[in-house]
């Protein structure tokens, strides 16, 4: 049970950091802005995924510290494509240009 509330947890908290990195170049906070066209008129803005994906990359890096990584790295992944699957399909980082 722990374990379901501590992934949960991590969803959530990849979730919101994908969100707010990819609304951190609209308000002008991080320069300069990482993006690849996505179309005609689109741009993917991926400071959201950086930050994602560093934030996967701590998180495993402590655990492999507290000697827990065989129980955290299945937890984590599955947060982390989970928060992925659903901020792209909710289109976080997708700007009309």
């Amino acid at each position: 049970m722990k374990r379901i509330l501590w992934g949960f947890l991590q969803f959530i908290l990849f979730l919101l950091v994908f969100l707010v990195g990819s609304l951190l170049p609209g308000m002008h906070i991080l320069l300069p802005m990482w993006s690849v066209p996505a179309g005609d008129g689109r741009i993917f803005v991926y400071d959201g995924l950086v930050l994602m994906i560093a934030l996967y990359v701590l998180i495993l890096l402590v655990a492999a510290v507290r000697k827990r990584l065989a129980i955290a790295w299945p937890t984590s992944t599955v947060a982390f494509a989970v928060a992925l699957i659903l901020g792209l399909l909710a289109k976080f980082g997708f700007k009309t240009i």
